[in-house]
């Protein structure tokens, strides 16, 4: 009896350590990426948004309770979180560490879930291995970092804020516009506005970077050197047409950060929306709407 006692004991503790694991690969360019595996079921891949987010404030704010029914695959992009730094942060690299961890955990097809300007990088995965992705999980991304439409919207939202009236923009002047109207956001304490009505929401997201240290390189070179990365800032809607993958599309009705119909815009050819009553942070603010969409979404691929 004894025997038999521990025997399933050791097995018990071996299927718990298979399913929640934590370390570093090394990728062909010689970048320590870190990465998490956590949970049971089909691999999904998540890809941060930011750019440069960790993964941490996804994982801890709700994206943990897809674990239950999915193996969630968390990795830091190079230059962000706990992955090293890098002298490369052009996208085919950042498509290529994803197909180098997916290599290294010897993992067969997997889904891919990405938030925000993850979406990016996501589309651009699949469009180069679709034959690796069983399906794709977008999250209030953005195809098309800062573009024209989407900042009218966060300008005219802005406004709203401030109680100004809306004046007519000139394309050219749209980015100075936004940044001197996030500005004075900022200065009364309203520029959380974009990602949530809920102040709590942000300081639930800055509790958990604090206590999770990372590093912000990828992050900052996107933002600061525009012309170095011009790639992030192409339109990725129109090769939407060419990726044939199931791809679920996830949108918040009131989502400023990417825009409310940017979404409308996207061409997958087999493609499912759902759209939830909430901001850019659905994973957190609608958690079991969103974890439902997912869950329904990937049910259907089995």
């Amino acid at each position: 009896m004894k025997f038999i006692f521990f025997t399933l004991l050791l097995f018990i503790n071996t299927i718990s350590a298979q399913s929640k694991s934590e370390d570093f690969f090394q990728t062909g360019d010689q970048v320590q990426i870190h990465y998490k595996v956590s949970g049971n079921g089909e691999a999904c891949i998540y890809i941060p948004g930011g750019p440069g987010q960790g993964y941490p404030s996804f994982e801890l704010m709700g994206g943990n309770h897809l674990e239950k029914n999915l193996k969630m695959v968390y990795m830091d992009q190079r230059g962000s979180g706990k992955s090293a730094q890098s002298d490369n942060y052009h996208l085919d690299k950042m498509v290529q560490d994803i197909e180098e961890l997916r290599q290294h955990l010897k993992l067969n097809k997997v889904f891919l879930m990405a938030h925000s300007f993850g979406g990016i990088i996501a589309v651009s995965y699949a469009k180069k291995y679709p034959q690796n992705v069983k399906g794709i999980i977008l999250a209030n991304v953005t195809l098309h970092f800062l573009n024209n439409e989407s900042v009218k919207e966060q300008i005219e939202y802005a406004n709203e804020l401030l109680h100004l009236k809306n004046q007519k923009i000139e394309k050219d002047s749209l980015s100075s516009e936004l940044s001197k109207l996030s500005k004075s956001l900022r200065s009364k304490r309203m520029g959380f506005r974009f990602l949530t009505d809920d102040i709590e929401t942000i300081k639930e997201m800055d509790k958990i970077d604090s206590l999770h240290p990372r590093i912000i390189d990828f992050g900052m070179a996107v933002i600061t050197k525009p012309k170095e990365f011009p790639e992030y800032y192409e339109d990725y809607a129109p090769i939407t047409k060419d990726i044939k993958v199931p791809t679920l599309i996830i949108t918040g009705k009131k989502d400023k950060a990417v825009g409310t119909k940017h979404y409308q815009t996207f061409k997958f050819p087999n493609k499912e929306i759902v759209s939830i009553d909430g901001g850019h942070l659905l994973y957190y603010e609608k958690n079991p709407e969103f974890i439902n969409a997912v869950w329904s979404f990937v049910r259907k691929k089995e």
